[in-house]
């Protein structure tokens, strides 16, 4: 599979930086998110982690 994909991409001018771009583009991602959570607050964490937990039921226009 990857041997189809890697004729292709030998043959495109500059396909190291689509690699790099899109590498760059995860590790940032990663990055905003650790540090969103890293500056979350303990409550709104313990809030968050009893969500599957709770039984009451959301109220929503259609069910009333």
């Amino acid at each position: 599979m990857f041997s189809f994909i890697k004729q292709y991409t030998e043959k495109i001018e500059g396909a190291q930086v689509y690699a790099l771009f899109s590498l760059l583009i995860f590790v940032v991602f990663f990055l905003v998110l650790l540090l969103a959570v890293k500056r979350m607050s303990r409550q709104k964490v313990q809030e968050l982690s009893d969500i599957p937990l709770d039984d009451s039921e959301i109220k929503t226009p259609n069910n009333k």
